[in-house]
């Protein structure tokens, strides 16, 4: 059988696709890769279909030992990755044989990173999708984060072109996060003082945070409603609790809610912020919903594209 053998899962690593969609008037938790983007890059360096399933690692300390021949991708977080000890490339792909063992040490830039294999991995489909709700025990093996022994199948594919992201599309996971907030149902439940200051102040990550929502410190914004009916919560929903601390909801979260929404975070900068961990400055900036919109398709264009941008500039090495 083709299978990568998890060794050494680390801190917490789960297998996520695009999400659980059409789920939640179920009751169940979306999930999904938490950095889209990443994790489209890690698919799209292999030529896979841009939603196949990859391995999420969150902070490192990962290794595990291919039983086949395989051609993975790795994108996403700096964590010192190596191929038999020896120190291998970022965004990239690798053409590996059976036997080969890969490490991820300490996350050095950025959170998680996604390891895909060309195909993707096989492994058992729930409600449309591969990807693990821990707290709903949902997808993957048994519902769980990955563990030693686990075996991740993979279907047998003739080797694939070695590829590498071309270095000005690498983001920058030290760089300042703006996250930008279209205003949502409970807007003009909060002041317009409030709604200023949320725009004007500086926040940042508390330690309070996983892949269901990351709590933000700094001015308090207070709602002048006690709270709401539950209703449906989106990704990106920006919850703000009466102690005036908002929480940016992200894959994990819940799927109703009765906390005010000021606004609804887009989910391109949900990713931006699912690779920032504790103490990192936030800040938030409001715009309108087309602009929202805008963004998110040139985001998709880019995406099913070729490997050239508009400008003929090659995207991905060689």
């Amino acid at each position: 059988m083709s299978a990568l053998r998890v060794d050494n899962p680390g801190f917490f690593a789960t297998l996520q696709d695009a999400g659980r969609t059409g789920s939640q008037r179920a009751g169940l938790t979306e999930g999904g890769a938490a950095d889209e983007h990443a994790f489209r890059w890690a698919n799209k360096l292999l030529n896979n279909p841009l939603d196949s399933t990859c391995v999420e690692i969150l902070m490192g300390n990962f290794t595990a030992t291919l039983t086949a021949d395989a051609t993975i991708a790795i994108a996403g977080a700096d964590m010192g990755f190596s191929i038999n000890g020896l120190a291998a490339a970022n965004w990239s792909t690798h053409r590996l044989q059976a036997g080969d063992q890969l490490a991820f040490k300490t996350a050095r830039s950025g959170l998680r990173a996604y390891l895909a294999v060309a195909g993707g991995w096989l492994t058992p489909i729930f409600f449309g999708s591969r990807s693990v709700v821990v707290r709903e025990k949902l997808g993957g093996f048994d519902g769980g984060k990955l563990k030693a022994g686990d075996q991740l199948s993979f279907a047998s594919h003739s080797p694939r072109r070695m590829r590498q992201l071309a270095p000005r599309y690498v983001p920058d996971y030290n760089s300042p996060l703006t996250l930008k907030i279209v205003p949502g149902y409970q807007y003009r439940s909060f002041s317009g003082l409030d709604r200023r200051r949320l725009g004007s102040s500086n926040y940042q990550i508390s330690n309070r945070i996983d892949r269901m929502g990351y709590r933000l410190e700094g001015p308090p914004i207070i709602p002048t409603i006690d709270g709401v009916i539950s209703e449906g919560i989106a990704m990106g929903a920006v919850q703000v609790p009466m102690d005036g601390q908002p929480i940016v909801l992200l894959r994990d979260r819940q799927t109703i809610g009765g906390y005010p929404k000021i606004g609804c975070v887009t989910s391109l900068c949900c990713s931006r912020l699912s690779q920032r961990g504790a103490g990192t400055p936030v800040n938030f900036e409001f715009i309108d919903l087309s602009t929202a919109q805008g963004e998110r398709q040139v985001f998709n264009r880019f995406f099913k594209a070729a490997d050239w941008d508009m400008d003929g500039e090659t995207l991905l090495w060689p």
